[in-house]
């Protein structure tokens, strides 16, 4: 076997095991950090056994995504050990001094729900944080098929939103306003208590299927500190801006929308928003200090690359 065809090979075989870890992981009882290590693995070598195209862009950014998903999900896997490590009252806290006494979502919540009645604009809240599991990809998108010389940088700085947080969410496990909400962490004086709306129109509209809808994307509910719908939502923005004015100033309002609407529906804190904000502005300063690393390994497996694939180099 030939030097090119053994390095294609065995990238293709980091490829499958990366792709199969995190379907695998429970049944072989695989440690979190050889399923992490494999699923981060198979992107990079997905560009040693194929030249750059639009097309293996595009699957790098799903293997990655693959990758954050099994981070993310995987601290819920032991449910009773992530509950025992999971912190409730700090954001509360914080979002009490932020709301004057009471935590800003349920201050929105009775000054603006009707019990049982969702308006038009609040079903608009509703589906503004469904259609967020496509957004950030959306602009990823967006960027390689109008701008494909930006997509490296613009796919790092989405994608590496989403990897820094679920850092955290192995680090600092942080409940969400609904979880405490229902076991009685927030104070609600003589009123009702802060309120999953999200999951009550679900209900509403879909019924059974909600549960099994939620219960497939859910993934670990005790992730909410720093929010990456929020912060992933910002760095999409940030990158739409940086191409064009129209398409910044549409994700923008999207995320202006989120954000408000991630509060009021009681999925998240302001105290979630501003970090993940801030996480995501952090990685757009970040991003010009790093690129000479980033540079470098480019270049070291764009030489793999080359020996795997002599005929295109």
């Amino acid at each position: 076997m030939s030097t090119a065809k053994a390095i294609r090979t065995a990238a293709w075989a980091v490829v499958a095991l990366g792709a199969a870890a995190p379907l695998v992981r429970r049944r072989l009882r695989l440690r979190p950090s050889t399923v992490i290590g494999a699923a981060a693995s198979a992107p990079v070598a997905l560009t040693v056994a194929l030249p750059r195209t639009r097309a293996r862009d595009a699957a790098v950014v799903v293997l990655q995504m693959w990758a954050y998903f099994a981070a993310y999900e995987m601290p819920a896997d032991d449910p009773e050990r992530l509950r025992a490590r999971t912190r409730i009252e700090y954001p509360i806290r914080i979002d009490e001094v932020l709301g004057l006494g009471r935590v800003p979502g349920l201050r929105l919540q009775r000054a603006l729900h009707r019990h049982g009645r969702f308006g038009l604009w609040e079903q608009v809240l509703v589906w503004s944080h469904w259609v967020w599991f496509a957004m950030p990809h959306s602009a990823a998108l967006y960027v390689l098929v109008r701008h494909h010389d930006r997509f490296p940088q613009a796919a790092a700085r989405i994608y590496g939103t989403f990897d820094l947080g679920a850092v955290v969410y192995w680090a600092l496990p942080t409940a969400p306003p609904w979880y405490a909400a229902e076991a009685g962490h927030i104070e609600t004086g003589d009123g009702p208590q802060l309120r999953r709306l999200m999951r009550e129109y679900g209900e509403q509209i879909l019924g059974a299927r909600w549960g099994q809808l939620y219960g497939t994307l859910g993934g670990n509910p005790l992730a909410a500190m720093p929010s990456l719908h929020f912060g992933t939502s910002v760095a999409a923005a940030q990158v739409l801006r940086d191409v064009g004015r129209v398409p910044g100033a549409i994700a923008w309002t999207y995320a202006a929308t989120l954000g408000f609407a991630l509060v009021y529906l009681g999925e998240h804190y302001v105290t979630d928003l501003a970090a993940g904000g801030a996480l995501a502005e952090g990685v757009r300063r970040a991003a010009p200090r790093a690129t000479p690393l980033a540079g470098r390994a480019a270049r070291a497996i764009g030489a793999l690359g080359r020996l795997a694939r002599p005929a295109a180099g």
